[in-house]
């Protein structure tokens, strides 16, 4: 329905769906004429929406913004689907008219008195999903390792792969000469590695301090 009056933006109300959390929209109202226009704002269900501002009186070639918020719902609706819908009404007010002017008459039909009207629903839309963690920050909170021990534990892992190999179906054992020699190499190269650290820290914690002193 063409409005005289008034401009309604949007043509329906977008209220983000989030259960036990209150959502709120904005819908505009513009006054397209050169005079004060009177508005009021209705709804089909009172006590799930709260509405600022209810009424006003628009001066003429000016806008106000509407706010509408939804009360927390309690229970997750699987459609989304409302039937809740607002009414926007709109009347020619006096010239320099004021909120003490807005008196129920002069919403109420009557001959020579235009009162025009806008209709919008209420549409449930789904809340913004939280962001996902990027991947940057995903490996950095992993510990790091240091290349020589993958590469080590690389070697320990082929070594035992081929250990295993020289199992057959049956269970029987086959030659695994090579696979535990490797195996066996690799720990003593740990073992040995370890031992040479050690031998290096102690070195330098006893290593004796030169002090001069004078004669007499």
């Amino acid at each position: 329905m063409s409005s005289t009056l008034l401009r309604v933006c949007p043509s329906e109300l977008k209220i983000p769906y989030e259960v036990k959390r209150q959502r709120s929209c904005c819908m505009q109202l513009i006054n397209k004429t050169d005079k004060y226009v009177a508005f009021k704002v209705k709804t089909t269900n009172p006590r799930k929406y709260s509405v600022r501002h209810t009424c006003g009186i628009l001066l003429p070639r000016s806008s106000c913004s509407v706010t509408v918020t939804m009360q927390a719902p309690r229970d997750m609706q699987l459609d989304h689907h409302c039937k809740d819908k607002f009414l926007v009404q709109s009347a020619v007010a006096r010239d320099g008219a004021t909120m003490r002017d807005l008196v129920p008459e002069l919403f109420t039909r009557a001959p020579g008195r235009l009162i025009e009207e806008f209709k919008l629903r209420v549409v449930y839309i789904a809340a913004n999903p939280p962001s996902p963690v990027p991947e940057e920050a995903e490996e950095e909170d992993a510990s790091p390792r240091s290349e020589a021990m993958m590469g080590y534990e690389a070697k320990v892992s082929s070594a035992f792969g081929a250990a295993s190999r020289c199992v057959d179906n049956s269970g029987a054992k086959l030659s695994c000469t090579k696979g535990a020699s490797v195996v066996s190499t690799l720990v003593g190269e740990k073992v040995y590695t370890r031992e040479e650290n050690q031998k290096k820290l102690q070195q330098n914690m006893v290593r004796p301090v030169q002090i001069p002193f004078s004669t007499s």
